[in-house]
């Protein structure tokens, strides 16, 4: 085996051609076999192996800088920089991460969880190189949709008029450019994909250009050749008229070709964009039929390729669902998503509904744009989008939605710890950023039956923009309604109080339960909405509590507890403990939901221990 003795990157440069092919054979069997123990981003992997090992026989990644976009793209680089024997840990807690982590090995560049940054990043990059003066060589490699998204665009309009040396690979695997068709069109790709293509340009531009004859017989045929070339090979003129020199489309899965365009593009020291075509899924047969379904996934039998466990009902497929139903019975209503529709729970409404349906890509901030249009002009367009990539939608929630006071709906999906995916994934901001939007409401449902009943809320009675946030996977032990009031009480007691939202209800309602083995008996109110907060209503509920626990899982500045406590202190009605329990200033890692409950102390026996200690405090 010679993945065996992969050690580092400098393995893999002493290959030959047989070998490197041999190689990435091998990569592809353990990548199959160790995402099928662990779970993790499968197909878009695959499609990469071939040109991870390319990148690596001709540059040095602890002193090149190799920006990912998107991040989920890395295992096989990962596997190839001394980490192959940390797989058996990949996204678990306290082990390896599934996105590129400069903490983990100086061969990661940057954190890239996100998509569509890394034209921005390394060209950020290659400026401080220029700079500080110093000589490594910069890369991107974007794609799988990514280059849907807006940012990537302002990207490579810079990049290619900066003149940086700078290499751009894209990962063109069907979601990011449609293919060129025609036949002379293709003749042109593959001789555009080869190596002599390039090596009979250069040596043709320096015979000519060492007179002024040769010079002015060099420019008329430059000129002959781009306007054939645009209007043969239209998609190469939009990355040429940015400045790039453009290369390929090169085949993805011919790693020897791949290592003499990467030669030839880093030898050329300016701004070049290298198209590569690769399959998604390539050499597992399961993904690469359906590259959606094994995007990401949990462990699964290799041979069938099924999961070991079965998914069961979602809070996403109940909000796909409830939202299909009302939009039979009303066709204002329309789904949008950005590249999420499983994700979301959306495919049924896809394939019911397709004209009132709008994946919109790795696009969120048009999404929201697109959303505040369509209402302006009548529609109710709910936009389903996991909350932490809402987040790039913030200006246009402002600008476009809340100050024209549109209705729009969000289904913020993924709301709260979401676990494997680690600190890019979390949806841990929702709850400040969504509250500071004029005219929001948020409401925050903790069972399947209170999702129902709020997206028709959302939908048919809340006016203005109106956000509905709920978590990743099922329902816990609550599976009530608590009703359209502010405030639910779903237990009684006089000893104090914890207050929550969500899903987290589950965890006060154990640890009432556990105080009451002492008892201790704890009063646990939910919130059925966090925005806006009626200071009323909150004196209300709160009247007569002298010890008050809240309980979030989210970052501490600006949180729910916080305003609580401000509309306490200004009923002067201050209880005389207060404690507010949530993940504080630091970002939370990978690993399950409910070991991250406990490593932040959100957890039955954690917040049943601070209760106690407020009751002792006293």
């Amino acid at each position: 085996m010679i993945l065996d003795h992969m050690d580092s990157p400098a393995d893999v440069k002493g290959l030959n051609e047989n070998q490197a092919r041999q190689l990435c054979a091998e990569l592809r069997d353990f990548l199959v076999r160790e995402v099928s123990r662990t779970g993790g981003h499968l197909a878009s992997n695959l499609g990469v192996v071939e040109l991870t090992v390319a990148i690596h026989r001709v540059f040095d990644t602890s002193v090149d800088r190799l920006v990912f976009d998107v991040g989920h793209q890395c295992y096989v680089h990962k596997a190839l920089t001394g980490r192959r024997e940390l797989f058996d840990t990949l996204r678990q807690f306290g082990g390896l991460s599934g996105f590129p982590k400069p903490w983990e090995s100086v061969h990661d560049a940057f954190i890239a969880g996100h998509a569509s940054n890394s034209v921005s990043v390394a060209l950020g990059m290659a400026r401080a190189r220029t700079l500080q003066g110093k000589d490594y060589h910069v890369l991107a490699l974007i794609g799988d949709g990514a280059m849907g998204g807006g940012l990537s665009f302002e990207g490579l309009n810079d990049a290619g008029a900066s003149g940086e040396p700078l290499i751009v690979i894209l990962n063109d695997n069907g979601m990011s450019i449609d293919p060129n068709v025609g036949g002379l069109s293709r003749h042109l790709s593959r001789l555009r994909s080869t190596p002599e293509y390039y090596e009979f340009k250069r040596r043709y531009r320096q015979m000519l250009t060492g007179s002024q004859t040769g010079k002015r017989v060099y420019a008329m045929s430059h000129d002959v050749k781009t306007a054939l070339k645009k209007s043969l090979l239209p998609g190469s003129t939009v990355f040429e008229n940015m400045g790039f020199t453009y290369m390929g489309p090169v085949d993805g899965h011919d790693v020897e070709t791949l290592t003499q365009m990467l030669v030839l593009a880093r030898d050329m020291r300016r701004p070049v964009l290298l198209h590569v075509h690769t399959v998604k899924g390539k050499g597992y047969p399961y993904a690469q039929q359906e590259p959606g379904k094994y995007h990401g996934v949990g462990p699964f039998d290799v041979e069938t390729g099924k999961p070991l466990k079965s998914s069961g009902e979602s809070f996403s497929t109940v909000f796909g669902h409830e939202l299909l139903d009302l939009a039979q019975k009303d066709d204002r209503i329309c789904a949008v998503t950005a590249a999420m529709v499983d994700g979301t729970g959306l495919t049924e409404f896809a394939h019911a509904l397709p004209k009132r349906f709008f994946d919109v890509g790795i696009a969120e901030g048009h999404g929201v744009a697109m959303c505040a249009g369509m209402a302006q002009q009548g529609m109710v367009p709910v936009f389903a989008v996991y909350s932490s990539f809402l987040q790039r939608g913030y200006d246009m929630l402002l600008h476009d939605v809340a100050l024209n006071h549109l209705h729009v709906v969000l289904g913020v999906d993924r709301a709260g710890l979401v676990g494997a995916d680690g600190e890019t994934h979390h949806g841990c901001f929702d709850p400040m950023y969504l509250s500071q939007v004029p005219g929001m409401t948020v409401l925050c449902p903790a069972s399947f039956a209170e999702l129902r009943r709020m997206l028709h809320r959302a939908v048919e009675e809340i006016d203005g923009p109106v956000a509905v946030r709920y978590p990743r996977g099922g329902q816990g032990r609550y599976r009530e309604d608590g009703g359209d009031g502010a405030f639910a009480c779903l237990r009684e007691g006089e000893d104090a109080a914890i207050l929550t939202y969500g899903i987290l209800v589950n965890q006060a309602l154990d640890a009432a339960d556990l105080l009451a083995q002492k008892g201790i008996r704890v009063r646990v109110l939910k919130l059925n909405q966090i925005c806006p907060l009626d200071s009323g209503a909150v004196k209300e509920a709160l009247s007569g509590t002298e010890r008050l626990l809240v309980l979030e899982d989210c970052m501490a500045t600006g949180c729910v507890g916080q305003r609580i406590a401000a509309i306490l202190a200004q009923e002067r009605m201050e209880p005389r403990c207060l404690t507010l329990k949530n993940l504080g200033g630091r970002f939370a890692p990978q690993g399950t939901v409910d070991q991250l409950y406990k490593a932040f102390g959100l957890d039955a026996r954690s917040v049943a221990d601070s209760v106690e200690e407020m009751l002792h405090e006293q």
